[in-house]
């Protein structure tokens, strides 16, 4: 597997960064990318070093979504193998929402079908306002499946509905409207400056506290009525975090009017 089709580095200040780096084919997702991607984020996991992650995409788009040929070439396995590499997939997209750092995505140029749903699995979403989107899926004959938690997470089940169906494109305004997007950058410039003050933003919350509020998004997020057991788990929750030694220090540090000690 070539290490260059995904591009993986970190700063010293505990920014990773992931460049997808097939520019010819619009970073077009195959399975050697998405075992890089999936290897990438096991490291990232196992790392306390790496505070948050910062992906994008090489040349003209962010990602164009699945390799046609590899897809086409996929279909025509026995089921065993081709079940496999969607298994892969799904891996790869749950080992990204579920990373315990902060996650930034910074989208250009086509951001179709699976780049969509690696958009979405994202924490935070950044876009050009020339950035087209799409789930262009069923004009394939396929659907979008394994990124389709993320995406409905994202943008709710009514959008989800027509954009599943339809598989039209839609702007950048259209995609920060629906909630898939959570900034907009006037071009290239503005949008790399937009990313580096979310960086910088998160590099100013507590690791662990990050890694925790993430999970607690996860726990919470479909809850209308907060049951005995989920009333529990978040008292629990913000006791612990309280008593814990970033608490402790994160509240010491406000009251001596200091930086606390996992600010650099």
């Amino acid at each position: 597997m070539s290490q260059d089709i995904v591009l993986f580095d970190v700063e010293p200040r505990g920014v990773a960064r992931v460049t997808l780096n097939r520019p010819e084919v619009h970073n077009a997702f195959n399975a050697e990318v998405i075992e890089r991607l999936g290897a990438i984020w096991d490291e990232i996991a196992g790392r306390r070093d790496i505070r948050v992650v910062l992906i994008k995409g090489n040349g003209k788009s962010f990602s164009a979504g699945g390799d046609l040929d590899w897809m086409r070439k996929s279909g025509q396995q026995d089921r065993a193998a081709n079940l496999a590499e969607t298994i892969v997939l799904a891996g790869m997209l749950k080992k990204l929402n579920e990373l315990p750092q902060a996650t930034v995505t910074l989208v250009h140029g086509n951001c179709m079908a699976g780049g969509t749903g690696l958009a979405a699995t994202s924490d935070i979403v950044i876009a050009s306002v020339e950035t087209k989107f799409a789930l262009t899926e069923v004009r394939l004959g396929l659907t979008p499946a394994t990124i389709s938690p993320y995406v409905v997470a994202a943008i709710g089940p009514r959008q989800a509905r027509r954009y599943f169906l339809t598989a039209e494109r839609f702007e950048a305004p259209d995609a920060h409207r629906i909630g898939l997007v959570h900034e907009l950058a006037k071009d290239a410039e503005e949008l790399a400056a937009k990313g580096e003050a979310m960086v910088q933003a998160l590099l100013l919350g507590a690791p662990e506290a990050i890694a925790e509020s993430k999970k607690l998004v996860r726990n919470v997020a479909h809850v209308t009525s907060p049951d005995e057991a989920l009333m529990r788990y978040t008292a629990e929750n913000i006791a612990d975090r309280r008593a814990s030694a970033e608490g402790q220090e994160g509240l010491a540090a406000f009251f001596a009017k200091r930086k606390p000690n996992w600010v650099g």
